[in-house]
Order: structure tokens, then sequence, then C-alpha cells
């Protein structure tokens, strides 16, 4: 244990100063006279609940995408957003800028600006509050390794708010002009009408740097029906250098019928751009929600070749199920292609609320030089567009509309041992109100037969937030007969049973099979697995504990259970006195303060 004593000749000061109000000044002793007696009382000083002792994680300029429903017990409705902020490593945001849309009588909202703090605890768990004029948002979020995070609105209560999930991802500045958004680039974006019928897009462009995007190619999946686009014009424009902001507009016909959508956009880099559709939310045009990132396009294009090997895939989307529409569907399944167009697809899913497994299911795929490939799975068509080798934006064309995407298998057989470590995990894109969204931390012990898995997760749900919710469940992979699947039984909370799909030792894919209204589980390697080391505040004592009348002070020793992360160990502080003054935080640099004396 390492002990800090915080003192203005010592790394940062801490240093509580009484300041009291007119007529108390230069008193020695508590009094009772009128006016005083309160404010001349022993004050104490405490550290909140949350330490905020890794607030260093997050620290530079993020852009973000965010896709939920707004509702109530009785109805719903679509909402999304794509922004940009700036994070200070001490718990606050500043140049917030984010737009909204959702199912209104007026168009969305447009770079509205926001402030904001974070506190980021021992575990790498944070909540974060925007504040807008007016109101504000809550979010608890979990850092990955990298250092961007995920996370999930966490202020619906009383069975009404706003659920969702999505994404935080750390920026380059110097991408944030037209110019660098250049060359090959898939797409894909998903999402629902006024009505909530569920549609979904994906395709290809080139941009040339000056705003043109050219050789685009696409299909639409409008609410149950595959088309595909013939485009007309496609443009964009990174229209503000300092946020990153800028618009995007396609022009289109499918089925013979002219459309166009416009999107608003966030450059994350010149390699990958969030974007949100902005028009007024119809039955014409859908609010759909979804990613720009860089195509890798093989020399002289691609072609049946490029896909070959393992790849998992992941989907959600809305389903029939009798008399009820709109039940949430999620599918996960191990797709093996052969290079020249033949495939196998295993695959698990929940449909209409009961789980269904299908084995070694046969089928053939073709692509094309600019990346579409066209699936037949039996009666199933997909349809996927390749942002590289073994790896797409992909939906079916049915009635489900279930959109996802797919990712390369790592090589190796996949066992217990492989599912060991550190975990980031959160729902992915919520379809529906019922969904239970969350984000935490997890790790598991890669024990054989049967693993274990513990965390702590914080819950958005319609019933309001319940944070920091013990995790437990038990695992086991296989690398046969389908490699990397394996099952998962959770047993904390209202338990459940699960499989899970193995992207690779530090990303796997988990499908609930018993939840009602599910969606895609995405667990990564989290800050912890980098190294990252973890230190909570494990006490903070004043020297005196009481101090009364005149300027008197208090010296306080902060106590963390390990060293300082690499970013610093920030610690919130609180008075529980109006007379008491104290700073807001202080920051104990890695390795940066000497032992104490």
């Amino acid at each position: 244990m390492r002990e800090l004593n915080v003192l203005p000749i010592l790394c940062f000061p801490l240093l509580f100063a009484t300041t009291f109000g007119a007529g108390c000044a230069g008193q020695t002793s508590q009094t009772s006279g009128a006016g005083c007696a309160s404010q001349c009382a022993p004050s104490t000083v405490q550290a909140p609940t949350d330490t905020a002792v890794n607030n260093g994680e997050l620290n530079g300029n993020y852009a973000f995408t965010f896709s939920g429903i707004t509702g109530n017990g009785s109805v719903s409705s679509v909402f999304a957003a794509v922004g940009r902020f700036t994070a200070d490593g001490v718990g606050n945001l500043t140049s917030g800028e984010m737009d909204t849309n959702r199912v209104s009588a007026g168009p969305a909202s447009v770079a509205q600006s926001f402030s904001g703090t974070y506190a980021i605890d021992g575990d790498h768990r944070g909540v974060m509050t925007l504040n807008f004029s007016g109101s504000s948002a809550k979010f608890a979020f979990a850092m990955l390794a990298n250092g961007n995070a995920r996370f999930i609105e966490f202020d619906a209560s009383g069975g009404a708010g706003t659920i969702g999930s999505g994404t935080m991802e750390k920026v380059d500045t110097t991408a944030y002009s037209t110019a660098r958004i250049t060359g090959d680039y898939a797409f894909g974006a998903a999402g629902l009408d006024n009505a909530n019928n569920r549609a979904a897009i994906e395709g290809r462009f080139t941009s040339n740097g000056t705003g043109t995007l050219t050789n685009a190619a696409g299909d639409v999946n409008a609410y149950g029906t595959d088309y595909a686009m013939s485009f007309t014009a496609a443009n964009y424009v990174v229209s503000n250098t300092a946020t990153g902001r800028g618009t995007m507009h396609l022009a289109f016909t499918f089925g013979g019928a002219p459309d166009s959508m416009n999107f608003v956009l966030y450059v994350v880099n010149s390699g990958k751009v969030f974007v949100m559709e902005s028009d007024v939310v119809t039955t014409a045009t859908p609010l759909l929600n979804g990613v720009v990132v860089q195509q890798q396009t093989s020399a002289g294009g691609f072609s049946n070749t490029s896909l070959n090997g393992n790849m998992v895939i992941y989907l959600t989307g809305l389903s029939m199920c009798g008399s009820a529409a709109g039940v949430p569907k999620a599918v996960a399944g191990l797709l093996t292609t052969n290079g020249s167009g033949a495939l196998t697809l295993t695959y698990d899913e929940n449909y209409c609320r009961a789980p269904n497994s299908v084995a070694a299911a046969a089928g053939t795929y073709s692509v094309a030089s600019n990346g579409r490939a066209a699936i037949r799975i039996g009666g199933y068509s997909l349809v996927a567009y390749l942002v590289n080798l073994n790896q797409i934006f992909v939906f079916v064309s049915d009635s489900n509309v279930l959109f996802g995407f797919g990712e390369p298998q790592a090589a190796g057989s996949f066992t217990n041992s492989a599912l060991k470590g550190t975990y980031v995990g959160f729902a992915t894109n919520p379809v529906d109100f019922g969904v239970v969204v969350f984000s935490g931390e997890f790790s598991a012990d890669g024990a054989s037969p049967t693993g274990n898995m513990t965390g702590t997760e914080d819950i958005g749900a319609p019933s309001g937030p319940k944070p920091g919710v013990a995790f437990n469940a038990t695992y086991s992979i296989s690398p046969s007969p389908t490699n990397g699947r394996g099952t998962m039984t959770i047993t904390s909370g209202s338990g459940g049973n699960a499989v899970v799909y193995m992207i690779s030792p530090s990303k796997f894919a988990v499908l609930p099979l018993n939840d009602p209204n599910p969606s895609i589980l995405i667990f990564e390697q989290s800050s912890s697995s980098a190294g990252t080391p973890t230190a909570t505040l494990t006490s903070l004592t004043l020297n005196p504990t009481t101090v009364v009348g005149g300027a008197q002070s208090s010296t306080g020793t902060v106590t963390l259970s390990g060293p300082a992360p690499s970013a610093g160990a920030q610690v919130a502080l609180a008075s529980d006195n109006g007379a008491a003054s104290v700073p807001s935080s202080v920051t104990v640099p890695a390795g940066a303060c000497p032992s104490p004396k």
C-alpha cells in the first residue's frame, strides 16, 4: 500500500481551510451567537462515493454515436445522437457539441452545445453528466484498453425516458477537413421510421477529397424488401474544422422511385466517420444511425477469394410474432467461406422470445469487384458489403430487417483458456424500449472444464438506473464442431442461458437465449487488460480533524490501494459544511510523489 501525503510542498496541494461568514472571523471557539452557530461549528470533509481515481483514462478529444428508444409504458419511438467533446483527464467535459433526431414535427436538433462532468472509478466504470441549456442527461460507461469507451443512457425512471447505447472514440483532429476524407469507404446504418418500422442501408463509395462521392453503390432493406440503390448524386462536406462536424447527402432511386437522405457527420479519423440521418422522421425517411469506414479494397477489386475462412456475424432486428409486432430478434453465428463461393453457417437466434439453433447450414455467395456480396442460405437472402477481407456490413432481406456486422475470427482453436482476462461488456443497439441495456467491467478466469465470469454492471432500464449490479456466470467454449462457440449460464439477477461466439481472445459476442427483449452483447478487452493499475481510494484523513474559527486549516492525507495509474489518479472532494472551503479535487500524479516522511 502506498500512502500519499498531499501537502503544498509535495505534488499537488490539498489544503482544507475553513472560511467563515461575516461576524465569525477571528473566533477561537464555537459560539451560539445568531447567524454564527452553524457557520462556526467544527467541520468534517469527506470524499464522495465515486472516487474518480481513473479520470485520466478519458482524456482528449472524442466523437460519439448513440442509438436509442424514447418512450413510456404505452408508446415509444426511435432516438439517435452523434457528437463530440473534449475531456480534460480530471473530470470535466468542454467544447461539447451534439446533434439529435427523433420522431417530432420538426427537424433534427443541430449542433447543441454542452459541457459536463465525469468520474471513473477504480474498476474503470464511469458516470458522465452532460449539461445543456435547460436540461441534462446522465450516462454510465466502461473504458476499453485503447482509451475508447462503451456507454449507455442512465436516467430513465418510472417506466419513461430514453434507453440506448453507444460508443465514444478518441479522434484525430487533423482529419477535421473535407480533404482528409479520401479513398474507398463502406457504410452501414439502421433504424426505425415514425411508425417503428425497421429499415437499413449499406453500401460503398469513393471520396475524392473535395466533397464528391463517386462509384456509389448500395442496398436498402425498406421494411422487409431489399432494393438496389441507384445513385444520382452523393456528396459531403466537413463544414466545421474545429469540431469535425459536417454533412452528407445521398440521392438515389430504388424500386423505380426517387429518394434522398441527408446525414450529419462527425469525424473520428480519416478512416472512420459517425453518421446520423437528419431528415424529419417519416415513413419515407426513417431515422438511420451508423458509420462510414475505410474500405480496404484489394488490388484489382474484391472477389470470392476475399471471403475465405471463419467470420463471426451478429445481427439484430424486429419480428412479427403471431399478432405481436415489433418483437426484438437477435442472431449470432459462425460463417465459414471457402474462397470460391461455398459456405456454411452455424447460428443461434432468440426469435419470437424463444431460442433456436441451426448447425452447418450450407449456402453460396458471390462477391462483386466493388465489395457487394450476395449470399444465399436455404430460403434466405443476405446482402453484404465488404470493409476488408472477411469483414462486412450485412443485412437479411426479409421482414425482420436483421442488420449487423461480420468480423474475422482469429486463427487457432478456441477453448476456455481463450476467454480469460478483463473485459468491457455492453448491450448494442437496442431496437425496442423493452430492451434492458448495460455497460460494465467483467473478469473471466479461463478455467477448464468450466470457466467463471464475474463483474459489475450498470443497468439502464425504463424503470430506473441500477448502478453497480453484481454479475456471475459460468461458461464453456469448444473448438468443435463449431470453433469458438460456447455456452454461458448466468447465475446472478434473473439468471438465464446464453451462447458465446469467440471473435478473438480479446473480443466475443454473446446472444441471450431467455431474454424476452434481446440484443447482442459485445465484450472487448478492458483497460485492466492493458495493464492499467487499478487504484482506489482507501482512506482520507485530516490533521487536525476539526477546526474552529479564524483562518485555520487542516491537512489531508489520501491513501490509495496501489500506485496511481499512468494518467494520474484524481480524487474528488466535497464538504458537508458550507463553512469549510475545499478544492473540488486533487490529482495524484503517477510516480511523481515522494514517499511520505
